[in-house]
């Protein structure tokens, strides 16, 4: 009998080295980084400061070339920025002249969207973000975690098959930051997009992905791929069971391995 072929992975990481050359000589922030990302799956990277955990996702995101090895997603090599990536930053980089609506249309005026159709696809995500109700608002006016609400909202407003975020809800106050996790979670159920994030609470981590990856410290290498079987839907609920506390103690317990051993 006959059996398919096994679909190509979402991201495909082989043997990514990234260094950079200072006062002091050449720095090795990454070091044969190898790694596959299936379609839908909810990647999280925790790892000590300076693992190169940023310098990864905009290698990913083609924002900085690797000094060897490739990066694919969705079988195509990368090699700078472009469609089917939808990146998020901890800053949120909005628009300050632009109301909530035009900031989350940006994008698609940008790949020529006419006026109507870039409406209906903002005003959606607008709604699955919960922010109907300031979209006439302009930034000034929003609170840190209404910023990067929108800031998501522009993210999937072109169709990315793949979600790139570097911490963006690092900046956030622990209240705020319980709320986006809970709306990221169910805004990915319903767009079932590649997702790969990347922070430093191992709390975070284990409650948004179906994998956490640990890198490891300077360079930055690939420790461990843990994965979560937790069900979803998940929400700060979650964060009370046994099997999340477990799960959460043992990457933790990892993790601050490697910032003891980077610290010596």
């Amino acid at each position: 009998m006959e059996t398919g072929k096994k679909n190509a992975p979402e991201i495909e990481i082989q043997g990514v080295t990234k260094s950079y050359e200072t006062r002091e000589g050449s720095f090795l922030a990454l070091e044969e980084v190898n790694l596959d990302v299936e379609k839908n799956e909810f990647i999280c990277v925790v790892g000590p400061s300076g693992c190169g955990k940023t310098t990864l996702m905009n290698i990913i995101a083609g924002l900085n070339p690797p000094s060897t090895g490739t990066v694919k997603v969705r079988g195509e090599s990368v090699t700078g920025p472009g469609k089917g990536k939808g990146v998020v930053f901890q800053q949120y980089a909005l628009y300050p002249w632009l109301t909530v609506e035009k900031n989350v249309e940006f994008g698609l005026r940008m790949k020529g969207v006419e006026k109507e159709k870039r409406r209906e696809i903002a005003q959606k995500y607008i709604k699955i973000v919960g922010l109907e109700k300031f979209a006439k608002s302009y930034p000034k006016e929003l609170s840190g975690g209404m910023k990067q609400r929108v800031a998501i909202a522009r993210a999937y407003t072109t169709g990315p098959e793949v979600l790139l975020m570097d911490e963006p809800f690092g900046a956030l106050d622990a209240q705020t930051r319980a709320q986006l996790q809970e709306n990221l979670l169910n805004t990915w159920q319903q767009e079932k997009k590649t997702c790969f994030f990347i922070t430093h609470d191992v709390e975070e981590a284990v409650l948004l992905s179906t994998k956490v990856i640990i890198m490891s410290a300077g360079p930055g290498r690939i420790r461990e791929i843990v994965d979560v079987h937790l069900p979803y839907p998940r929400d700060q609920e979650t964060k009370l069971t046994p099997e999340f506390n477990e799960l959460k103690n043992q990457i933790w317990n990892k993790v601050y391995k490697e910032y003891l051993e980077n610290a010596k």
